[in-house]
């Protein structure tokens, strides 16, 4: 399979002191290559490494479980070539989305393919020890379904703002007793885990900046909220405070309804509200106000649409948000060859993503912008 080329910021470079960032990136190409494999000459070839370097990459990650033999290449001079491959189920990760009144839990492998999944309800609202109970039994119930296997982490994904570096969250819109509220090491030590805590929408357009090449997009997330995961030049871009994506809570009309956040008008409550009342067109209208917008700022390539309420009528917002965007484009707004789709599956992007917050850095993609 064609694997993809390092960009200059992923070459490798034969420093000592780099010894993990050159294994990360040994470890990413193994994992695209997938079941076929690939050859040590070729990954000292897209990592710019020696033949040594590599070899001693790879004997130490056979040695630790993550790399396997894949059998052996033609040669067109000179013996055979050995093929390598990843092991994805050497190692796990947990991720966690919890949602104003559910929370749903996914295990995945090292290849980010999930292995166990459950959903459970819950009160984002309740008292934050119950809250912290429901999320480390589920992640405790995950865990069991691969007993003898490493976990390297837990990723959380939850509503915004927070701050994704200290793990703690802000005034989370309905929800303000959480403000100030150390989640991060709170699930910690509840759970004897690693923990990583995003918003709910980075984590989501994390897992998407990871798959094919979707260029500049905005990942616009519909459920019992509304926000967006901006990534720009690849990176997932958090902002200088790590609160950007608060698409939510933009004022469309000044003398609008009253959201949740304390403002009026806001995207998030004209949206819920035209859902609410069964106006799905309206809805889907207001949403591509909002994308239109982003078009225009930021001059992206593509919006994907996702959340539980988008997947209740796929087709119907797809329809709406494009329209609004060709008709700015129309008007001369920009935005004309921007591309709508879907996400799919509901939730569980989130959820994958959060384990993403996990793989990623194993693999040298941190995914992260600002």
């Amino acid at each position: 399979m064609a694997l993809p080329a390092r960009t200059k910021s992923q070459a490798g470079v034969n420093l000592p002191a780099l010894r993990h960032h050159n294994a990360a990136l040994v470890l990413d190409l193994l994992r695209a290559a997938g079941a076929e494999g690939i050859s040590r000459l070729e990954l000292a070839e897209r990592t710019g490494l020696t033949p040594q370097a590599v070899s001693k990459i790879t004997a130490r990650l056979r040695a630790e479980g993550l790399a396997a033999g894949a059998g052996l290449r033609p040669s067109t001079g000179g013996k055979p070539r050995t093929v390598l491959r990843l092991v994805p189920d050497a190692q796990f990760a947990v991720g966690l989305h919890l949602d104003r009144d559910g929370l749903t839990a996914v295990l995945v492998d090292l290849a980010g393919r999930p292995v166990a999944v459950t959903t459970a309800p819950l009160d984002f609202g309740a008292p934050a020890e119950q809250v912290l109970a429901d999320a480390a039994d589920a992640v405790r119930d995950l865990s069991a379904a691969e007993p003898h296997k490493p976990v390297l982490g837990l990723g959380v994904a939850v509503p915004g703002p927070l701050d994704h570096r200290d793990g703690v969250l802000h005034r989370v819109t309905g929800f303000p007793q959480w403000d100030g509220f150390p989640l991060r090491d709170a699930l910690a030590e509840r759970t004897g885990l690693p923990v990583t805590v995003d918003k709910d929408t980075n984590a989501a357009a994390l897992t998407l900046s990871l798959g094919e090449p979707l260029g500049d997009f905005a990942y616009l997330h519909l459920g019992t909220g509304l926000g967006a995961g901006l990534v720009l030049g690849g990176e997932v871009h958090r902002g200088a405070r790590t609160g950007a994506g608060e698409f939510g809570h933009q004022t469309l009309q000044l003398d609008g309804p009253l959201c949740g956040c304390g403002g009026r008008g806001c995207i998030e409550a004209l949206c819920l509200a035209a859902e609410a009342r069964g106006d799905r067109a309206e809805a889907a209208r207001v949403l591509g106000a909002g994308a239109a917008n982003l078009v225009g700022l930021l001059d992206i390539d593509r919006v994907v649409l996702g959340g539980r309420t988008v997947a209740a009528d796929e087709d119907a917002y797809v329809r709406g948000v494009r329209a609004v965007i060709e008709e700015r484009a129309a008007r001369g707004g920009g935005g004309g060859t921007v591309t709508v789709t879907v996400a799919g599956g509901g939730d569980r992007p989130v959820a994958e993503g959060a384990a993403q917050l996990v793989l990623a850095p194993v693999f040298g993609r941190v995914g992260e912008r600002g």
